[in-house]
């Protein structure tokens, strides 16, 4: 629904200012300057349209790469789990599986742009969900603990000459535990303006939403907010997340000038020969035949002085492309490092840290910064997974019951399991962790099944041959 919405010129916090939402809903936005100006140069970036590329500036597409790559670490082997014995949970189940496939494009979107809104809705037989990207949504308030309570969402559609914009606005009362839900309905010409209030049925796809409706006796938002973990240095006072490459912006316009100098090195510095015209051949016309246009450039009326050699000269200057690598190398390190990479992740992986201790540290810095990414995935789908339950309720779309939510985020891939087993059979064995939590952290078994095989192993082998001897 809304990867279909937005056509907007220069963003949505332009377009739909704060004064727009002001006059049209009687609401203040909440978001500073800095934060509009700041997430519209995220999105310029992610798109490779940052102000500083041009003709000589190419670009590195660093920000989709950093986007993608803590994307991919952080959902690659993600699974949710609904669990309870009851048809609910197999509903919000089934519901759930078809999210999650979805998620690895998505938070790539949210940590380029600093969050990502999980918005479910019915559609008759289960329940959709909207991604709105963090230029999409406009926030209104915020509780003590810095979660949106209060939301603008923006439905835009073209229709002939017709723009068509449809604001819905959610607010949520935790002291009476009412959601209120506003729909306003706008018609313009015009890309560039939100035009006069229509009334929402004259709009097809629109007609059967209500302009006012409230939700009782729920204890959230109907909607999970994914927000990348990192402290809002643009704006301190503000809960709203900021991009995965916020604190690299300069040494990401760095990176990118740096390689298009080695670009232009490569390019400027290409052999040439240089000749005199009267060496080549003619053609009809009396033009100059060249044997490879790459190689040779016909020079006119050089009397044949053309260095020592007389009618040829090679050019051939000396490339600077060792100095430029390691200046480009050093930036990328710098950008790795602010954004919580470990080294070599974009930068070259020939020239790591040296020592054990530098290059543990380095893995610790992109573990810590995906850990935070899950956790912060982890609590938005919570979010999203009790809204479903709520509309799986006003729908009667499956019979009540109780369920719990289990995440299992493989971090095999940040994670050495070979390190990890040594390091955890040795706490066993020195009495610091029991033999069932060594199953369930190494063999992802559940209790009962860690201490089923225990018993086991313990029936089987003799008790000298037991790996544990000695605990």
């Amino acid at each position: 629904m809304f990867e279909k919405i937005l056509n907007w010129i220069k963003g949505a916090f332009k377009m739909f200012s704060r004064e727009t939402i002001k006059n049209k809903l009687g609401v203040e936005v909440a978001i500073s300057t800095e934060m509009s100006t700041a997430l519209e140069t995220w999105a310029a970036m992610y798109k490779n349209q940052a102000e500083w590329l041009n003709d000589y500036v190419q670009s590195m597409n660093l920000p989709a790469a950093i986007a993608g790559e803590l994307a991919n670490l952080t959902t690659i082997e993600l699974e949710v789990k609904v669990d309870g014995d009851n048809g609910r949970a197999a509903f919000l189940q089934g519901q759930i599986n078809q999210v999650v496939p979805k998620l690895r494009e998505m938070i790539e979107y949210g940590n380029a742009k600093g969050g990502l809104m999980l918005k479910p809705f019915p559609n008759g037989k289960g329940i959709d969900v909207d991604f709105i990207q963090a230029d999409q949504f406009l926030p209104v308030a915020f509780d003590a603990n810095g979660n949106i309570t209060s939301c603008v969402f923006v439905d835009r559609r073209t229709q002939g000459k017709d723009v068509f914009t449809r604001l819905e606005w959610h607010e949520f009362d935790s002291n009476s535990a009412v959601i209120t839900v506003r729909n306003l309905a706008f018609k313009s010409s015009s890309q560039g303006e939100i035009g006069s209030q229509i009334n929402m049925e004259s709009f097809e796809p629109w007609k059967d939403l209500q302009p006012l409706a409230t939700i009782s006796n729920v204890k959230a938002p109907l909607y999970g907010y994914y927000r990348f973990p990192m402290a809002n240095n643009i704006d301190p006072t503000s809960p709203l997340g900021i991009s995965c490459y916020s604190r690299a912006v300069d040494l990401i316009r760095q990176a990118d000038e740096l390689w298009s100098n080695l670009l232009w090195e490569f390019e400027s510095g290409k052999r040439a020969i240089f000749a005199d015209v009267l060496a080549f051949d003619r053609d009809d016309e009396g033009r100059a035949v060249l044997p490879d246009k790459r190689l040779y450039r016909a020079l006119a009326n050089s009397s044949g002085s053309i260095g020592e050699d007389g009618f040829f000269h090679e050019f051939s200057p000396e490339f600077r492309e060792a100095s430029i690598l390691n200046g480009l190398d050093a930036v990328l390190k710098k950008i790795e490092y602010n954004c919580g990479l470990a080294y070599g992740t974009i930068s070259d992986p020939q020239v790591e840290s040296k020592t054990a201790t530098e290059i543990k540290i380095s893995k610790q810095r992109t573990y810590a910064t995906v850990r935070g990414m899950q956790n912060a995935l982890e609590a938005a789908l919570k979010q999203l997974l009790y809204a479903m339950d709520v509309w799986t309720t006003l729908y009667k779309l499956a019979p009540a019951g109780a369920y719990s939510i289990i995440f299992d985020f493989d971090d095999s891939v940040v994670v050495d399991k070979d390190v990890q087993f040594q390091q955890d059979m040795r706490l066993v064995q020195n009495g610091l962790m029991g033999k069932v939590e060594f199953r369930m952290r190494n063999f992802g078994e559940d209790e009962e099944t860690a201490k089923k095989m225990i018993a086991l192993v313990k029936n089987e082998e003799p008790q000298e041959a037991d790996l544990f001897k000695g605990t």
